[in-house]
């Protein structure tokens, strides 16, 4: 368990009111502890109060997992109840106001903590989670960077595979096995290959369309290397880049750019949107744009701070996330640029580094 995080946690979940904080398995249970722990039907809760050591409650079969916390372990035979009954009463959470991420607490559990801790209050904690993790450590960014590292390696091993006639959902498995095989230790999301008229949707699924000559094709993928993500997005083309979409990819360059540009100490997440969006904007295509320019990147695919008008997070040295700006043309196609960038004490870094031209797959 890391100590210096947990005690960070329960200070500020102590300055918000929480009497407890409970977690199931997932990024902020690992953040803390380093566990990885399966969320299935049998249900595993961990127990931070603010003024006891914390437990964990999980099936016996996963016990041998768990050094540092005290264990309230069962048995499919016997069941959860009497496990949770003894955990929630030893830990004295009846009464409790107990904090809960409200993305990830599923009914099952809220129900669990209502009964064994009669009383007790659940309260919404994602916001004291964000703040921890938001701003990362020298290791944290050091694991992002050979996630991008393994994650560019992967595409251009792949890239060379790819011809006329190969559907996308063969080049997506194709990737895939790149990544697995390349040093991911997982996918950070199911990679996205789409080209054609379907480019126009942002997330669209690889589907059983060949590839044809002069298409350009969204290739979104990412890896996981020592429990962080990366997530890029470059645009292949099947011959050389021409049609309505040539012009289209500068602007979302030029976007993507201006977008990175602006990173720095200080500012709002929110400028750095303003300054992409500008761009697509004074082109014409601010309608096309259609999301966010960027997501917090790390332990999550998703998560703060969000780029994007009304997030007035000021970004400081450590914090992590995407630029991607895009332009989606009903029943032409979409482009794509993604980048992860790192906040530093003197600006920004992009930890990206793929051309972010149009990768160009040879005809015949």
């Amino acid at each position: 368990m890391n100590l210096i995080r947990t005690e960070r946690m329960l200070g500020l979940a102590q300055a918000q009111g929480l009497d407890a904080v409970a977690l199931l398995p997932g990024p902020n249970l690992f953040y803390l502890t380093g566990l990885s722990l399966h969320l299935s039907e049998r249900p595993v809760i961990a127990l931070f109060p603010v003024d006891e050591p914390p437990a964990l409650v999980l099936p016996a079969l996963e016990a041998d997992k768990v050094a540092e916390l005290e264990a309230f372990s069962y048995t499919d035979e016997e069941g959860y109840a009497l496990a949770f009954h003894e955990a929630c009463a030893a830990l004295e959470l009846a009464e409790a106001r107990i904090g809960v991420e409200s993305l990830r607490m599923r009914l099952l559990e809220a129900r669990i903590l209502q009964r064994y801790a009669p009383g007790s209050e659940l309260v919404a904690a994602d916001a004291l989670f964000a703040e921890l993790r938001m701003s990362k450590s020298a290791a944290e960014v050091a694991a992002m960077r050979r996630a991008v590292a393994v994650a560019e390696a992967a595409f251009q091993v792949w890239l060379p595979e790819l011809r006329v006639g190969m559907t996308e959902k063969e080049a997506a498995a194709r990737l895939v096995t790149a990544l697995l095989t390349g040093g991911a230790d997982a996918l950070a999301f199911s990679p996205i290959v789409v080209g054609g008229p379907d480019g126009a949707f942002p997330h669209a699924v690889p589907g059983p369309r060949p590839f044809e000559a002069g298409d350009w094709v969204v290739v979104d993928w990412g890896a996981v290397v020592d429990g962080y993500a990366s997530d890029i997005t470059r645009m292949v083309v099947f011959g050389e880049p021409g049609g309505p979409l040539l012009p289209v990819h500068e602007i979302v360059l030029r976007a993507n750019e201006a977008g990175r540009a602006a990173v720095e100490p200080g500012i709002l997440a929110e400028e750095v949107d303003a300054a992409a969006r500008e761009v697509i904007t004074a082109a014409g295509y601010g309608l096309q744009f259609v999301h966010r320019t960027g997501h917090g990147l790390g332990l999550e695919v998703h998560e703060s701070p969000f780029i994007v008008a009304g997030d007035e997070t000021r970004l400081e040295p450590g914090m992590t996330f995407t630029v991607e700006p895009g332009i989606y043309l009903e029943g032409l196609g979409g482009i794509r640029i993604e980048d992860d960038v790192l906040v530093t004490a003197e600006g920004a870094e992009t930890l990206t580094t793929l051309p972010r031209a149009p990768f160009v797959v040879p005809l015949g």
